[in-house]
């Protein structure tokens, strides 16, 4: 086995290491933070999350190109669509937050719209802190932060998180806003599209609650999120409040299970690199020294998934099959160990697991026993009923 990194280099440059030379960090947004806790168990996302990797372009250098990604209509249409929103100081985003949040708050009129630019995500953070701060401390208005920048410790690397808006009640607590541009059809959205969103703007309650921490006395981050989408089949804007309390908690717990991101990088071979530009053979022996924890949801949020589905296949990995039937299955880990078990060749009769595949395997056996029965005794009956010519 090859050896372990060795100690003594600084977290940020063995993950420049691990990217590859004058490779750019891919910076990690709500969207892969929120997919990263839903399998906080999956080192091999961790690291490359954590390292800044792009794992569309990983996985296309792998041979198993993902099918991720926004198309460029629906990229401009969204865009055209936030613009819409945000238009003449937010007016009708204000609108909207009143109507579906605040109604008992004075009417926003002649909003606050602080500008937030800044030189870097670490500028832009200390300015979005700042500018909520500053409406903090002047309370009885309404304040829209766009494209605010927060910051959220992830396995003890920093992330940098960009909500569509943050919106300051004259009451002093912060609403997250997330502006999509699937249609919401007689008042409701799919639900699909509406749990990602839930889960994405999560993450971003999260991050304002540390910033929150920070402020003396706190304010209220409220865990009814505005989200903004399309009415129906036009282009005007329509919202919904969404509560994010359950998805909050949840993605909170994973990302404290998280295993830290220098725990990992010192356990890998030193000299490791997952650059697309390396040979495929060479990239796959570096994929493969990270192990990976595999399961069916990965299909839906992770660039690596079919990479990561094939070679869980190749080692029938019972965890291709999904978490429930890993989490039935016991010590059985391997399709082969299942097989067995169920035949009687190997695994202990006193576990439940291994009685239950048994007995399961009894069942089956009789059940096709019976049916050849009575396919014989039907084909029987026929030949003897035939017909006269």
């Amino acid at each position: 086995m090859p050896p372990p990194r060795k100690r003594g280099k600084g977290l940020r440059h063995r993950l420049a290491e691990l990217r590859g030379p004058e490779t750019q960090a891919k910076a990690l947004d709500a969207r892969a933070l929120a997919a990263l806790a839903a399998n906080p168990g999956c080192r091999r996302r961790a690291i490359l999350d954590g390292a800044g990797v792009d794992k569309a372009a990983l996985a296309g250098a792998l041979g198993s190109p993902s099918v991720f990604g926004q198309s460029q209509f629906a990229f401009v249409r969204g865009n055209a669509f936030e613009a819409k929103v945000k238009a003449d100081g937010g007016t009708e985003l204000l609108r909207l937050a009143h109507e579906k949040l605040d109604r008992g708050a004075e009417p926003p009129a002649g909003a606050r719209v602080p500008d937030l630019t800044a030189q870097g995500p670490e500028g832009r953070t200390a300015r979005t802190e700042l500018a909520l701060r500053e409406a903090a401390e002047s309370p009885g208005d309404w304040t829209l932060l766009d494209h605010p920048m927060l910051a959220l410790d992830v396995a003890g690397s920093p992330a940098f998180l960009e909500p569509d808006a943050v919106v300051v009640h004259p009451d002093g607590s912060w609403t997250v806003v997330e502006i999509k541009s699937f249609p919401m059809l007689d008042g409701a959205a799919d639900p699909a599209k509406v749990g990602a969103a839930a889960r994405q703007a999560a993450v971003y309650v999260l991050a304002l609650e540390r910033v929150a921490e920070r402020l003396d006395p706190p304010p209220r981050v409220r865990h009814r999120v505005l989200l903004v989408c399309p009415k129906d089949f036009s282009n005007l804007p329509t919202a919904s409040a969404v509560d994010v309390r359950k998805q909050r908690a949840v993605t909170a717990r994973q990302l404290a299970r998280l295993t830290r991101i220098e725990e990992i990088a010192d356990t890998l071979p030193e000299g490791v690199c997952f650059s697309p530009e390396l040979p495929a053979e060479q990239l796959e022996q570096a994929v493969e020294s990270v192990p990976a924890t595999y399961a069916p949801e990965c299909l839906s949020a992770c660039e690596l998934a079919f990479h990561c589905r094939n070679r869980s296949r190749a080692a029938g990995a019972v965890t291709s099959l999904g978490r429930p039937v890993r989490a039935e299955l016991g010590g059985l880990t391997t399709v082969g160990d299942v097989l067995a078990a169920a035949r009687g060749e190997a695994g202990d009769p006193d576990d439940p697991a291994v009685a239950a595949l048994r007995r399961a395997a009894a069942l089956r056996a009789e059940a096709l026993a019976s049916a050849a029965e009575g396919t014989r005794e039907a084909a029987e009956g026929t030949r003897e009923v035939a017909p006269c010519r």
